[in-house]
């Protein structure tokens, strides 16, 4: 089997914006936290939160493209 190196980088790059996310969704989840008294609290937390599970869900994915890259997907 050869390693399809297109869907290789496709996904290397979302690894990479992976690891983005979960440096950004913690910072902002803090904020929000930070500032319960503040007027913009609940939109703040609903986006760290949106963020914290689009990293999840992205790093998922990426592994699922990198694994194909590898081994290909399945012939039916």
């Amino acid at each position: 089997m050869k390693t399809d190196k297109d869907l290789l980088i496709k996904g290397l790059k979302n690894v990479a914006y992976t690891i983005a996310l979960m440096f950004i969704a913690p910072v902002v989840l803090f904020e929000a936290f930070k500032n319960q008294g503040h007027p913009w609290f609940w939109p703040v937390l609903i986006f760290g939160g949106l963020l914290a599970i689009s990293a999840i869900a992205l790093g998922f994915y990426s592994i699922k493209v990198i694994m194909d890259a590898f081994f290909g997907t399945k012939k039916k």
